[in-house]
């Protein structure tokens, strides 16, 4: 077995479980949640997510955590995007629109001057995403 690569997501603002239940009906697949208090925290953050895990049949993986308490501050989507791309347009386009709804459009999806159809947005949960659709090569 290779080394897998997948985003982690840490979700500002108790907003764990809506991100990745929104990802989920995008991409489909099947979306574990476990809780800071299923792991012994009785405090403020019992009810937040410690870790969410979301396995999707189009080959996406994603992992996302609400921001514990006693965790550093964090800047949202300085340091990271996450990047969907294929040759599959009609569902990287349901993707993109799903991600869109109520998004930052950077780039709107288009043909770009090297032959795919790119865009670039960030989610109303403040992860950037870049989407590249392949043009087929001849």
């Amino acid at each position: 077995m290779g080394i897998l690569v997948n985003p982690y997501l840490s979700i500002p603002g108790g907003r764990a479980r809506e991100a990745m239940q929104a990802y989920a009906e995008i991409f489909g697949g099947d979306l574990t949640v476990n809780t800071f208090g299923e792991y012994g925290d009785q405090g403020p953050s019992k009810d937040l997510v410690m870790h969410a895990r979301l396995e999707s049949p189009l080959g996406v993986t994603l992992m996302a955590s609400d921001t514990h308490e006693q965790m550093p501050p964090m800047t949202v989507g300085d340091n990271i995007s996450v990047s969907l791309s294929g040759d599959d347009e009609a569902v990287l386009r349901r993707c993109w629109d799903g991600l869109a709804e109520g998004a930052t459009i950077g780039m709107p999806l288009e043909r770009q001057m090297w032959g795919d159809i790119y865009g670039q947005l960030t989610d109303r949960f403040g992860t950037q995403w870049m989407v590249n659709i392949a043009t087929p090569q001849e």
